[in-house]
């Protein structure tokens, strides 16, 4: 672990904002300590970074996004449509983004199901026991009792 020091006064901190900002992007981060001071009638902050440095960090490269349409049937997504539907009402329930209660991918296989229930929701790989417990039932019963309408 090394440490970085950076002090810059409030009146012209623009350019020096943006050079710890590009050390902040370009480095693993481990601790920030923070100081406000005033030196006669300057005012400035102090930032102690510990940082472990990211010489090898590969880019991590955005994964292109998958059209659902084009590679479910028409039933299958209007399914997977529904089951999005679903999916939306208990992430905010929770307070949680949508894909930590099912993926995209996981209501896609969801949808090509020919009887979307528990037994049949928990045989999909990625889902675990603990988001079966919690969702898995509501999102069956949910989406049942829309399909039936």
């Amino acid at each position: 672990m090394q440490i970085k020091l950076f002090t810059i006064p409030c009146s012209e901190s623009n350019e020096l904002n943006e050079e710890m900002n590009r050390f902040l992007r370009g480095n693993k981060i481990v601790n920030i300590e923070k100081q406000f001071y005033v030196l006669n009638s300057d005012a400035y902050w102090s930032f102690c970074v510990a940082y472990l440095p990211n010489q090898n960090m590969p880019i991590q490269e955005r994964k292109e996004k998958v059209d659902y349409k084009e590679i479910l049937d028409e039933n299958s997504f209007a399914r997977f449509t529904q089951l999005r539907s679903i999916r939306k009402v208990l992430a905010e329930k929770d307070a949680i983004p949508a894909y930590a209660v099912f993926t995209d991918a996981e209501l896609s296989l969801i949808s090509q199901l020919d009887e979307v229930n528990e037994n049949n929701v928990r045989k999909i790989q990625g889902i675990g026991e603990k988001r079966m417990e919690k969702y898995g039932n509501i999102i069956c019963e949910m989406f049942n009792n829309v399909d039936n309408k």
